[in-house]
């Protein structure tokens, strides 16, 4: 500020007294003026500068009066005065033009840091909020998975009894056909109710990204055929055709997960026979060819074949059912959504389609559905598999074991558990067989009697009062003569880590409750090596099954009339499958295993067994 004064009171001397043509000069120093000090300073100076020009002209003085011989002395001096006043005054507006950008730059700056900051404590609120809701929602699935699992457990507990017992009531020889078929409705209500807690419990590892697939290599035909003739009598019960269909270059053994795939096959099929009041339920697989590349990790990676060779199988189930309206199908796969036809029914629980849907996408596919009110409708969904190498089938395999095989030792087998219930069951079941069984009611009781009477297998209960499962195979593991004992965990735990959890404490296998009662029997031939005399039955090497006790033969066809059995024959001749289906349907409805048995002939299109079953009765009209 000083040197601007100085250069102000030096140039105004020089122009003013001296008569020195820099009065121009005077510009830079207001300039500046403007530009540091503002307006109201510069107007004043501007003031002082006009003043000193003009007084000093006036009494002689300067520049301008020495122009007074030329006659512009007063036009030089308004020229400069208006030159000074106006260049500074532009000047000024400038820099107060440029102070309240300047200002609004820094209110809008600082609006911004304040919105900043307010941003960012709301981010972080949102975040800590986020955290919490994380932490809470984790909680509560975890605490709805162990509540799932305990239910599970004490469910699965009593379910043991019911399914045990009644499979062994089924066992027995003097069972009337009365009594024999209230118990398989006990069995299969039981078997029902297990379905509809293993629902739960899909859902629930759904949900919590558990659900992973347990790749096998197994017998497709096989798989099909049971599944056929598990759900056959439902559908002759309903009056409806149960029609399955495969192309000939569907592969036989191939690999992927058998449990999810049969049970997305039974709940479609299930369905369809359940919503069908007349007509039919077909099920269609075909090979839609290899497939080199697929894209489904999780099937990639696991994939336990040598093979490369890669297929795409597409399964469609079509009914002729009530149909699903178009503003339904879109709901069809969320939880607990059922169609309209379902509701009515109050059936379900509205989990196996989402269930269904999901097991198909593990297994590198999709679901879809087409349907038509009153006409029926159309599951369809893929799946991408390996091919398979052949397996080689234990022709004992579905034979029921009825006692231990001549020149067997004597066996003894120890069975823990806290519940009576559940060791009356192993007693019953292991005892006629010629198993030596003894019973204990906690672990501690369980160490007295193996270490005094040295029992060859232990089924262990893990959840036990007083000394747990745990406990005590550590402590029988943990010995020389333990390790010569085989112990089998048979838990209601549903939870995959408590298998892990089992086996590191020592024991060899892992069964979970309710158990079928094979695999008791092969799970002791597997570990002791025991060997089983088994029930008679016939096998028909053509289609891998075994039909029980009787095979169709032609005595069972003089239940119809010659007429019929004609029509019967001559339709066999020319292999036509709608006649001979029409045919089956005029049968007595009393007579299920000539229908089923007939019918299943036909879907194979094995209409030589027909000719051959008809040819004894129609010998005399035949040439």
């Amino acid at each position: 500020m000083n040197g601007a004064r100085s250069q102000l009171i030096l140039v105004a001397y020089f122009s003013f007294y001296q008569s020195q043509p820099i009065e121009y000069l005077l510009l830079p120093p207001l300039l500046w003026s403007a530009f540091r000090f503002g307006a109201k300073i510069t107007t004043l100076l501007i003031m002082i500068v006009s003043m000193t020009a003009s007084v000093a002209t006036a009494y002689k003085f300067g520049v301008f009066y020495k122009a007074i011989g030329q006659g512009d002395s007063l036009l030089l001096l308004q020229i400069f005065m208006g030159v000074i006043a106006l260049t500074t005054m532009i000047t000024i507006a400038i820099v107060e033009e440029n102070r309240k950008a300047n200002l609004s730059l820094q209110r809008a700056n600082a609006d911004l840091e304040q919105r900043v900051l307010e941003r960012t404590s709301a981010l972080r609120q949102s975040e800590a909020k986020a955290l919490e809701l994380a932490s809470k929602a984790e909680s509560a699935n975890q605490a709805k998975s162990a509540f799932i699992a305990n239910m599970s457990h004490e469910l699965r507990s009593p379910l043991n009894a019911v399914l045990g017992f009644s499979q062994m009531m089924m066992r027995a020889k003097n069972l009337t056909a009365e009594h024999y078929e209230s118990v398989s409705i006990i069995n299969q209500s039981g078997d029902y109710l297990l379905t509809l807690i293993n629902n739960i419990l899909d859902l629930s590892k759904i949900e919590a990204g558990k659900t992973t697939l347990n790749l096998q290599t197994f017998d497709l035909d096989h798989l099909l055929d049971d599944i056929e003739d598990m759900l056959q009598l439902s559908a002759f019960n309903a009056g409806i055709n149960l029609i399955f269909e495969r192309d000939v270059n569907v592969p036989k053994y191939i690999c992927t997960d058998q449990v999810k795939l049969r049970q997305v096959l039974i709940n479609l099929i299930g369905n369809g026979i359940k919503f069908t009041k007349k007509g039919s339920v077909s099920v269609f697989v075909t090979n839609a060819g290899q497939s080199k590349n697929i894209s489904v990790e999780t099937l990639a990676e696991t994939l336990e074949s040598s093979s490369d060779d890669k297929c795409i199988l597409n399964f469609s189930i079509c009914d002729t059912g009530e149909g699903i309206a178009d503003e339904e199908l879109s709901e069809l796969f969320i939880s607990f959504s059922q169609a309209q036809a379902g509701r009515e029914k109050q059936e379900g629980t509205g989990l196996g389609l989402a269930i269904s849907r999901r097991f198909v996408q593990l297994m590198g596919g999709e679901i879809s559905v087409t349907s038509e009110l009153g006409k029926g409708s159309t599951f369809q969904f893929q799946i991408h598999a390996q091919l398979g190498k052949e397996i080689v089938s234990d022709p004992n395999e579905k034979r029921r074991a009825l006692a231990l095989a001549p020149e067997q030792p004597n066996y003894k087998i120890l069975v823990v558990d806290d519940k009576p219930v559940n060791c009356q069951l192993l007693v019953k079941l292991l005892r006629p067989m010629g198993f030596e069984v003894q019973e204990a009611n906690n672990g501690q009781e369980a160490i007295a009697i193996w270490d005094q009477w040295e029992p060859h297998l232990i089924w262990m209960d893990m959840r036990m009062p007083v000394m747990d499962g745990y406990e005590a195979t550590k402590y029988i593991k943990s010995t020389i003569k333990g390790n010569a004992t085989a112990v089998i965990a048979l838990t209601a735990s549903v939870l995959e880590e408590e298998k892990a959890i089992v086996l590191s404490v020592g024991c060899d296998d892992f069964i979970r409750k309710p158990f079928k009662e094979h695999i008791i029997f092969d799970t002791l031939a597997k570990h002791l090596g025991v060997k089983y005399t088994y029930e008679n039955i016939q096998y028909n090497g053509q289609k891998n099954h075994f039909l029980p006790e009787i095979s169709l033969s032609p005595e069972n066809l003089k239940v119809m009339p010659d007429s019929w059995i004609m029509q019967l024959y001559r339709s066999s001749l020319e292999a036509d499958k709608n006649i001979v289906i029409n045919l089956i349907g005029e049968i007595p409805e009393n007579e299920t295993f000539l229908v089923r048995s007939l019918t299943k002939l036909v879907h194979n299109f094995q209409f030589d067994k027909l000719i051959d079953l008809t040819e004894p009765l129609l010998s005399k009209y035949i040439e």
